[in-house]
């Protein structure tokens, strides 16, 4: 069984921010964010019993004065408009990205990055006042740009978070694990002393940045890593690079993404971890800060990225992790689909289990490598 960590000092009780927003709200039939993901986590753990109403705070909407935090006002204003009006003109696409085939307009395009800029915004809020861990699983999108929609992420929720905890708090740590390089939060955050990045992606993979040798004017450690990259070498990352990384720098606030395609059923990358390296990673660094923030981000395996993005809520509020789901859980799963696309089902282990089996393999000479350079900056 994966036990969650202790609990720390005077902290509050874990809280899950989510939103009806994410149920039926898609970027159309073509796209890989068809699937359904938050709601999910939200139905897995209510079936759990792991939601009681006091741990659950419904996200806000963060207003375009709050967005101006970070984005260009102008950039706010075409996304409502792109809403309103069901498209992208010409200039919007030229100039804010929106339109393309990976930021396309849908019904909610405005309003669900901001209720995910609201969630993470409010948890940042809650932890400048009060040390504790806060999960929001919409939040994550590291890519979105000032201006510009990124890599289906038209806001970048971790920026504004991170921007909120500065108002307070001089030491913040990010920490990503998405299979997909933080350019968004690397480009705010580059050169800042107190903010410590830390990236571990999968080399060769857009966006194409956070590179072994890129230290971001000295604020971030990036790590890209080959496809196949299995729990025994996550380990040795969480142990070699990640939790001497952060303690040293003694944060005050620790924001942890969790993008789910990493593992190795999501169809956008090549990695090969099991749900177990995340949990190990997220059981590991939580007692390192007194606040912590735990994000969602990437993952397009609606199966695979509700398990991993529940079991997290279950360790961070000290639920035990069942061997076996209840039929309940297994109701939920079970209705989950592509959306399209012709993608083979699951298998029938993902509907009846919350924690997939180890990944377990050798450590590579490249990934001791790479560890052995990132030691000596």
């Amino acid at each position: 069984m994966i036990q969650g960590p202790p609990p720390q000092g005077a902290r509050v009780a874990p809280l899950f921010i989510g939103s009806e927003i994410y149920r039926g709200s898609s970027y159309g039939p073509a796209h890989p964010l068809r699937v359904p993901r938050v709601s999910t986590v939200m139905d897995l753990a209510r079936a759990l019993g792991w939601l009681p109403p006091g741990q659950f705070r419904t996200s806000p909407r963060a207003k375009p004065a709050a967005l101006a935090l970070w984005h260009d006002p102008a950039y706010v204003a075409a996304l409502q408009a792109a809403e309103a009006s069901g498209e992208a003109t010409a200039e919007m696409r030229a100039r804010h990205n929106l339109g393309t085939l990976s930021n396309p307009v849908f019904p909610q395009v405005y309003r669900r990055p901001a209720t995910g800029a609201g969630g993470t915004m409010l948890a940042a809020e809650l932890l400048s006042a009060t040390p504790g861990v806060v999960h929001v699983p919409g939040g994550g999108t590291h890519h979105g740009l000032p201006d510009r929609a990124n890599g289906f992420c038209y806001l970048n929720d971790v920026v504004l978070g991170i921007k909120v905890l500065q108002r307070s708090l001089s030491r913040i740590v990010y920490v990503d694990l998405d299979a997909h390089h933080s350019d968004g939060v690397e480009l705010a955050f580059a050169g800042d002393p107190g903010v410590r990045m830390i990236s571990v992606h999968e080399e060769g993979r857009w966006p194409f940045t956070g590179r072994l040798e890129d230290r971001a004017g000295g604020s971030a450690f990036n790590l890209p890593v080959p496809k196949g990259y299995n729990d025994s070498e996550a380990r040795a990352v969480l142990h070699g690079l990640i939790l001497p990384r952060v303690a040293e720098f003694q944060p005050e606030a620790l924001v942890l993404q969790c993008g789910a395609d990493s593992l190795t059923e999501d169809p956008l990358s090549r990695l090969a971890l099991s749900n177990r390296a995340y949990l190990e990673a997220v059981a590991a660094l939580v007692p390192l800060a007194p606040r912590v923030m735990v994000l969602g981000g990437g993952g397009y395996n609606p199966w695979s990225v509700g398990r991993l993005w529940t079991a997290i809520w279950g360790l961070l509020a000290g639920r035990e992790q069942p061997d076996r789901l209840p039929d309940a859980a297994v109701a939920v799963l079970g209705g989950l689909g592509w959306g399209g696309g012709g993608r083979p089902p699951p298998d029938p282990a993902l509907l009846t289990t919350l924690l997939d089996p180890p990944r377990e393999g050798p450590v590579r000479p490249e990934i001791r490598d790479r560890l052995a350079a990132l030691a000596r900056r």
